[in-house]
């Protein structure tokens, strides 16, 4: 068991993620602890946010130069929208005869709502950056090298 927590701890190592997601986590200059948490989410997002992406019209596709940058942006901006839900969900004021699997519910619906109104905000910021130039210019930013 021991050496398994050992495994767990061991750092995610940038050069096995995506060029995408690295840049993104380079730029926003995550902290180490919260690599795996954005690799965990990248992982596992990336249906529902092609869902999404395919609904864009092609000019704000064309923002980005393409499906992964945006799966990028959307990963990390869902790890730090998800991670002060987690740091705030302790000060809610729950009903007092809510067990604990209620509250193991509310905090997964909560957690679920935040991280799908990060993929309709980046939609939202994509279209906007289509007539704005300096949005447009901070999307690509991330990923100039």
């Amino acid at each position: 068991m021991s050496e398994s927590n050992n495994q767990e701890k061991q750092p995610i190592d940038l050069s096995t993620i995506s060029a995408e997601l690295r840049q993104v986590i380079e730029f926003d200059q995550v902290p180490q602890e919260m690599y795996e948490m954005v690799t965990s989410i990248h992982e596992v997002s990336e249906e529902a946010v092609r869902e999404q992406w395919d609904t864009l019209p092609n000019s704000a596709q064309n923002i980005l130069d393409n499906f992964e940058q945006f799966h990028a942006l959307v990963s990390v901006s869902q790890a730090f929208a998800g991670l002060n839900v987690m740091e705030e969900f302790p000060t809610l004021n729950l009903p007092k005869d809510m067990t604990d699997e209620e509250k193991d519910e509310y905090r997964s619906q909560l957690l679920d709502q935040v991280l799908f109104n990060c993929v309709k905000d980046m939609i939202k910021q994509l279209k906007k950056a289509r007539r704005d130039p300096i949005l447009k210019r901070d999307f690509k930013d991330v990923f100039e090298k």
